[in-house]
């Protein structure tokens, strides 16, 4: 409120102050402007005359004739030269004296001009000016009224402020009397249902757990019973029927041939057991399979002729073809081979290292090795990059997937799964034999975390786990230089 008074107070102060201004300024109610221009015909006569007596210094005064007056207007000829000398300064002074005051007369009469355009701006201005303080005295007026209004609605705000303040206290006095009989009625049955729902949950948990344990016995027998006779006919079927079928599926009739001794592994431990069912069991489904082969899709989508060595179950082939890049697979298991012919897939059963000599130099801008060089030899992995790098074009792109050793958890569960297994191959010596070969722009990636399938691992410290316990296999991927 005080606030309010003090902004009224200045207001009315601001008003008053901006009257007196205008009345004593202009006490008639508005302003007048009396131009007066100076009058230039009385110098213009005085100049005229002066320029008269200016052309007559150095004339003679005539005379009447005769020889007395011919003498005299002699004489003073004679004594009009012999003072030209002394009278030529005083001449020309008089001649500037007329010019200054021409000069004169035209400023004089340029002023005039200005003054009267002066007067007529000035006219034009003073019109302005009364509509202007016309409006401020109106605004004034207007402003003097909300002014009374704003006191008046100031000084009946206290009265109602006080009856308002009453009232307010009255109703939340008698609100918060009401909240606490609502909250205490409300505890009191909160309560009681409480302590009934308890005493209900109680009884009912209990007879639960007695039927439960009575049923829970023959229910475990039974389940235990079902789930051995079920592991032993699945085995059963996994281990000898099944293998019989896939074998007519897919096998020819075996016919009489010289093979060449195969590069992978040391030993032919692969031939005693279903190549495509060790597949299914320890590398995973296809469809798993598959989904991985997109990291790859990137750098063979362009390529034109595309060679997959150790083809397998063609995974990799049936992505290509999707994506429309001609592929060829070569692998020497027969049941991978049929496998990939069943599909509609291009395959030819070779040994890698035959295939690859009996190809020209640059045949291929695009070769994929997945799950392939830990079989082989130490001494075989260079000789194979090499070979590529001969039979690959410039600018083609060879890629590598392999167990990771840098992954202590290979060791453990992955690794020795496979019989034909020599040695895992880190990430460094690979790209070293590619850099090697005439390869560049290698780029590793470490792919199947091993947390995925062993969740145990994620109670060890992260950088820990990172580095000893990172990814299961990584890509090796390069570009012929």
């Amino acid at each position: 409120m005080a606030s309010d008074n003090e902004k009224l107070a200045e207001l009315e102060r601001a008003i008053s102050a901006i009257r007196e201004r205008l009345q004593s300024r202009y006490p008639e109610g508005h302003v007048a402007l009396d131009v007066r221009l100076a009058d230039l015909m009385p110098l213009v006569h005085a100049r005229d005359a002066a320029e008269a007596k200016v052309a007559s210094i150095g004339t003679v005064n005539p005379r009447a004739g005769g020889l007395l007056n011919s003498i005299v207007q002699s004489w003073k000829r004679l004594v009009s030269r012999v003072l030209d000398w002394h009278v030529r300064e005083q001449v020309e002074f008089n001649r500037g004296a007329i010019d200054c005051v021409n000069s004169t007369l035209e400023a004089l009469n340029d002023l005039n001009h200005a003054l009267k355009e002066l007067a007529e701006r000035t006219a034009a201005t003073q019109s302005e000016l009364r509509h202007e303080i016309r409006n401020i005295y109106d605004r004034a007026e207007e402003l003097h009224g909300e002014a009374r209004e704003l006191k008046d609605i100031r000084m009946h705000w206290q009265e109602w402020r006080k009856e308002w303040e009453r009232k307010l206290s009255i109703n939340e006095v008698q609100f918060l009397r009401s909240a606490a009989d609502l909250q205490a009625a409300f505890n009191h049955r909160a309560t009681l249902m409480e302590g009934n729902f308890r005493d209900i949950a109680k009884s009912q948990h209990s007879d639960f757990e007695a039927a439960l344990h009575r049923s829970n016995l023959d229910v475990q027998q039974r389940l235990w019973a079902d789930l051995d006779r079920i592991r032993t006919e699945y085995e059963g079927l996994i281990h000898h029927e099944l293998r019989k079928v896939r074998q007519r599926a897919f096998l020819a009739p075996p016919t009489p041939q010289t093979q060449a001794p195969s590069q992978l592994g040391s030993d032919a431990s692969d031939e005693f057991y279903d190549v495509l069912h060790f597949a299914e069991k320890f590398r995973g489904q296809e469809d798993r399979v598959r989904a991985g082969l997109e990291l790859y899709v990137p750098y063979f989508k362009d390529a034109k002729n595309v060679i997959e060595l150790g083809c397998g179950r063609g995974e990799f082939l049936e992505r290509m073809r999707e994506l429309g890049v001609p592929v060829l697979g070569v692998d020497l298991h027969d049941e991978s081979i049929a496998m990939c012919k069943s599909k509609g897939l291009s395959v030819e059963k070779a040994d890698m290292f035959a295939y690859l000599e009996s190809q020209p130099d640059g045949e291929f801008d695009g070769v994929f090795c997945s799950q392939v060089i830990e079989h082989l030899k130490p001494a075989d992995i260079p000789r194979l990059i090499n070979l590529l790098s001969a039979k690959t074009a410039k600018g083609g792109v060879i890629a590598f997937e392999t167990p990771n050793p840098e992954c202590l958890a290979i060791f453990a569960t992955h690794f020795y799964l496979d019989p034909t297994h020599v040695r895992p191959i880190p990430p460094a010596l690979l790209s070293f034999y590619l850099e090697e070969a005439g390869f560049g722009r290698i780029e590793v990636h470490r792919i199947s975390p091993a947390i995925e399938t062993m969740p145990s691992i994620a109670t060890l410290p992260e950088s820990f786990r990172e580095a000893f316990f990172g990814a299961l296999d990584y890509a090796a991927i390069a570009r012929k230089l």
